[in-house]
């Protein structure tokens, strides 16, 4: 069993720190940042935005389900852009950025040594988070379209400005990606407010593939380095022309697919993306994880990518439904690696033992099942395509319920080991 040192801190051994892990001790030569002396919920950024997050998937999906279902009340009130594209832009600008945020912050303060945003500043962005959630749907419009692009510039630059004072130019290339997601969010409400729906929707699309493409770096530092540590014996090999060519054929690929959904040219690149992330996983020893929940739940995230990816190349052939290839990437890849990570975060980061245990193999076993049931059904049964996504949506719901269950106390409280943060 693993002890509860932080999720995200290297294993001291020399193999483990052979694996380039995702953050970092601080510096011994750097003053440790102040204690924080005010709410236990706004010591590190984990922990406001992974519980808004998760509340959020719950109620954004419920909704979203009952109005495409039909089952919203009659004359109760809808979001102003109308709830598909509402839903499109939310899970993505919303509900990921949230994540997003609340990972990067939590592994900036690991990175440096440095601060990140806590306590007022920390409560001001979750504030402004929450504030434009509510207004996307209650409006007025132009409020939560300001509201909505405050967030991620004013994040993006807290980070990079944390990243620049420590010197940590490896990792600017993320406060980048917060920036450029940013971008796409300005693009969607531009395109909206032009009534161009379909470059809309494109901008949505190209969110999905930046968060993709987030998962793709983040996860291939952090799944070996967390399988070596945690299954005894694995053997971790990488092939050098599969990390060369992974990130920029999936760029390219989730680019060519908002951009060009039809065609041979978006077809070849996400194929060969799906090769590239395929070959990859193939070195994971993913087969080894299926007892250990905790690190299985990202392996089961990391396959959904070359799956979702293949379809998507079918889809641009006109062999597979298109929404249900993006939903391999979205249900499964990302929702599969935001359940596993928000749990693993917090328990590392609240001084708790890295084990999943019931409540969070039930989540996992739920997201999972939402995105079998949101792939697979419609593809083998489409004219059941309603029963799929409304029994898809209750997993999805259940998986994020759970995880509120368990885990308010643990977010709202201080550290179980006395710890900072």
């Amino acid at each position: 069993m693993t002890t509860s040192i932080d999720t995200m801190h290297p294993d001291p051994t020399p193999r483990a720190a052979s694996m380039q892990p995702l953050l970092q001790t601080p510096p011994p030569s750097r003053p440790a940042p102040a204690r924080h002396g005010g709410l236990p919920v706004l010591a590190l950024a984990f922990r406001p935005f992974y519980l808004l997050a998760a509340a959020f998937a719950v109620l954004s999906v419920g909704a979203w389900a009952a109005i495409y279902l039909g089952w919203w009340p009659a004359g109760a009130a809808q979001p102003p852009m109308g709830g598909m594209l509402w839903h499109a832009h939310e899970m993505v600008f919303g509900f990921a950025a949230a994540v997003v945020v609340g990972f990067l912050f939590t592994a900036g303060r690991n990175w440096t040594g440095l601060q990140t945003p806590r306590g007022a500043a920390l409560a001001g962005l979750a504030a402004l988070w929450l504030a434009a959630r509510v207004l996307m749907w209650t409006g007025p419009a132009p409020l939560a379209v300001a509201l909505d692009l405050a967030f991620l510039p004013l994040c993006a630059a807290s980070f990079l400005r944390v990243l620049v004072r420590a010197g940590s130019k490896r990792n600017y290339g993320l406060a980048g990606a917060l920036f450029l997601l940013w971008a796409l969010n300005v693009a969607f409400h531009v395109a909206l407010a032009r009534g161009a729906v379909p470059a809309a929707l494109q901008s949505a699309e190209a969110g999905i593939g930046l968060v993709v493409v987030f998962i793709t770096v983040i996860g291939g530092r952090v799944i070996p380095m967390f399988t070596a540590n945690s299954v005894p014996g694995v053997r971790i090999r990488r092939s050098p022309l599969a990390e060369r060519t992974v990130v920029p054929l999936t760029l390219a690929a989730m680019a060519a697919c908002a951009l060009a959904p039809q065609g041979m040219i978006t077809a070849a690149l996400a194929l060969l993306a799906a090769l590239a992330h395929a070959v990859r996983l193939g070195g994971w020893g993913s087969r080894r994880t299926l007892r250990r929940p905790l690190i299985g739940i990202l392996h089961l995230a990391y396959v959904c990518l070359p799956l979702g990816l293949a379809l998507l190349a079918a889809a641009a052939l006109g062999h597979a439904d298109r929404s249900s290839a993006l939903h391999a990437l979205t249900v499964g890849a990302i929702g599969c690696a935001i359940i596993g990570m928000i749990t693993r975060t917090a328990l590392g980061h609240t001084g708790r033992l890295l084990e999943a245990r019931a409540v969070e193999t039930a989540a996992y076993a739920a997201v999972f099942a939402a995105a079998v049931l949101r792939v697979a059904g419609p593809l083998v049964l489409p004219q059941y395509k309603p029963f799929w996504i409304a029994a898809a949506a209750v997993a999805w719901m259940a998986a994020f319920a759970l995880y509120l269950f368990k885990y308010v106390p643990f977010l709202m409280r201080p550290r179980a080991d006395g710890r900072e943060g």
